[in-house]
């Protein structure tokens, strides 16, 4: 099929996906979607409440009842993302959980799953954070969990070991667990339920290595966590007392309101826990506060419920704009700009957070991902924002001027992240320099995800916003960034995803950054990528990628099946490299328009989004809303323009 005939009823399919995303569009101009997550999360919800001995709501545990058995997998357990293997922790909390609600354990569901889970080794084989909540329930010794002293949090900055020297995830979540481990109060736990029948008869010893640490380190922060547990009631109660205060002056400085601490719900889950364990009441302001921000991350059906891990409120909404700018046109437009006017005051200009421990003479400047986030923007979700900014700005008509405020925020997000690159060249999300790897070693780490890097695919949104903004190639800033990115290329052409999944994100990702840094599509790394990305198209013209493409020993890419997300990253992408018209491209785009449905939109129950590779995956609602959308615009916009290349950093 001819570009020509392929543009043909385009516009129909472009105009019934925007008018499906701006039907969506909040009153206030924002946009959220759906975060979904694995069983892990809901099911934890659900023992929280009985951790803390809550009143009963068993309308709504019904509900999250009927989601996770409806989420249960083929082989009796449930996965990480949609369609993946057991996964032996989400499996264990979810059957805790079901069985906690009500469900006899001799129903057939429950049969299957505890076959399933003792065919994995039984619940010993959980990891770390497991471990803690069944050791909470008293199904497990503490003597099975990793020693992390709250006393840690006493220690000096040059320390080995030590807080700041950890991703901003980590922090939030460990200090308030650190209150809890030294505290061991017990669940509550009104119903008495147990699950002795998901531990292997003998119960297997316990392993503290993980399969991403290395032998050595792992031999010599097991022999540290066994002098630690001997140590551990030497400690003096006046230590102790001082470390828990300075934990929970951590947590109180941080707490975020409604938002809850670190806007994620493993650190708000732990943080009403220790309010509790310390003898706060249920109405104590902060914990009442604290406790209520959980309650804002459920998503409540008819029939069915779960518990969000967070809210992707500026994400979403900056990328709706984009899509919605590439449009064009009176109404979508405005609506691209209703939403910019919602994100402009979200931006933080007079916090130093946690970041600011390496960077103090940065100002602050950033966008977070959730509603607020004060402590923790992310330099991915700020130079989305300062890109649809700029070029809200750049399309307006003669005559027009823009919003008074765009033009500072614009200036302050971009030197927030100049002032954030890190020393290698790249950015990470939250973070510079954070990149004490051998930490992932210690045995609490065996999620691997104790650390936030630089990346490819964060550094070049970095690069892209720079770039866009009119940031020479050859600035120190850029030079050490587009080397970072060439450094980073993989053999095959592609760049790793840490945020989402995965080489497809990643390649898609860089190909924009170059292009907007002025790289021409004959560039040998470009030519490359795009090569790439043609071979490992589908049949069908679309794209796919699995989550465990994140594993350690991954060779190269394997098939999966087309995604609505993933097939708009690759035709992005491709049009970057000047690839417009290729015959690949083309297909890609007949793809997305066979499979729009009659609602304007696309269906897609694949998890695209990456947490914790190789732990934690999510699927973001709003992915097959706006990412479809936005390829279908740019390639009829390309085809009418009187040059094919990209003009916009993403």
């Amino acid at each position: 099929m001819t570009s020509s005939r392929l543009v043909d009823g385009i516009e129909g399919d472009i105009d019934r996906a925007a008018k499906a995303l701006l039907r969506q569009q909040r009153a206030d101009g924002h946009w959220v979607f759906e975060l979904e997550a694995d069983a892990t999360i809901p099911a934890e919800y659900v023992l929280l409440r009985q951790y803390l001995g809550e009143p009963d709501e068993l309308e709504l545990e019904r509900k999250i009842g009927v989601y996770l058995r409806r989420i249960q997998c083929d082989h009796g357990g449930w996965a990480l993302f949609h369609g993946g293997a057991l996964d032996i922790s989400a499996s264990v909390k979810a059957y805790f959980c079901l069985k906690m609600i009500g469900d006899s354990p001799d129903a057939p569901h429950m049969a299957k799953a505890r076959s399933a889970i003792l065919g994995h080794g039984g619940a010993g084989q959980v990891n770390v954070f497991t471990r803690i909540l069944l050791a909470q329930f008293g199904e497990l010794s503490w003597a099975h969990v990793p020693t992390m002293p709250v006393e840690i949090v006493l220690l000096p900055r040059w320390f080995p070991i030590h807080l700041s020297r950890m991703s901003y995830w980590a922090r939030t979540v460990i200090v308030p667990l650190l209150v809890l481990a030294a505290l061991r109060t017990r669940a509550r736990n009104p119903r008495k339920v147990g699950i002795p029948e998901l531990f292997a008869k003998p119960r297997p010893k316990v392993t503290n290595k993980a399969g991403h640490q290395h032998r050595g380190w792992a031999l010599f922060f097991n022999a540290l966590d066994r002098v630690l547990k001997v140590a551990d009631p030497l400690w003096p109660k006046s230590l102790r007392r001082r470390a828990i205060d300075r934990s929970v002056a951590f947590v109180k400085e941080r707490l975020n309101g409604e938002d809850g601490l670190g806007a994620i719900y493993p650190a708000m889950a732990n943080t009403v826990m220790m309010f509790d364990a310390l003898g706060y009441p249920p109405e104590h302001p902060e914990r009442a506060m604290a406790r209520r921000a959980i309650d804002r991350l459920l998503v409540v059906r008819e029939d069915e419920a779960y518990c969000q891990p967070c809210v992707s409120p500026v994400w979403d909404t900056a990328l709706a704009s984009h899509a919605l700018l590439e449009v064009q046109g009176e109404e979508a437009s405005a609506a691209a700009r209703r939403g910019l006017d919602w994100l402009r005051p979200l931006q933080e200009l007079d916090v130093k957070g946690d970041w600011a421990e390496r960077r103090p003479d940065v100002r602050p400047g950033g966008w977070a991902f959730q509603y607020r986030n004060a402590h923790y923007p992310d330099l991915d979700d700020t130079a989305v924002v300062v890109m649809a900014m700029d070029r809200a700005r750049r399309t307006l008509n003669a005559g027009e001027a823009a919003p008074a405020g765009d033009v500072a925020a614009i200036a302050r997000g971009a030197e927030w992240i100049a002032g954030l690159q890190s020393r290698n060249g790249g950015w990470a999300a939250f973070d510079a320099d954070n990149v004490d790897h051998y930490l992932n070693n210690i045995p609490f780490a065996d999620h691997g995800a104790l650390l936030d890097p630089p990346t490819a695919d964060v550094s070049a949104r970095c690069v892209g916003m720079l770039a866009q903004l009119g940031e020479p190639s050859s600035s120190p800033v850029m030079r050490a960034a587009l080397d970072y990115l060439e450094r980073e290329q993989l053999a095959d052409g592609s760049w790793f995803g840490r945020w989402g999944v995965n080489y497809i994100y990643g390649t898609w990702s860089v190909l924009c950054a170059l292009n907007a840094a002025g790289l021409e599509s004959t560039a040998p790394t470009v030519r490359k990528a795009a090569d790439w990305l043609i071979s490992i198209q589908n049949q069908d013209g679309g794209w796919g990628e699995d989550c465990t493409s994140y594993k350690l020993d991954y060779r190269g890419y394997e098939p999966a099946a087309s995604t609505a997300s993933q097939t708009a990253w690759a035709l992005l992408g491709l049009m970057a490299a000047g690839e417009v018209e290729h015959p690949a491209t083309q297909r890609g785009i007949a793809w997305l328009r066979q499979t729009q449905d009659e609602t304007g939109l696309w269906r897609q129950d694949a998890y695209t989004g990456g947490g914790f590779p190789r732990v934690f995956y999510l699927r973001y609602h709003g992915y097959p809303k706006f990412f479809p959308l936005w390829a279908l615009a740019r390639y009829r916009n390309l085809l009418r323009a009187n040059t094919r290349r990209v003009g916009y950093g993403m």
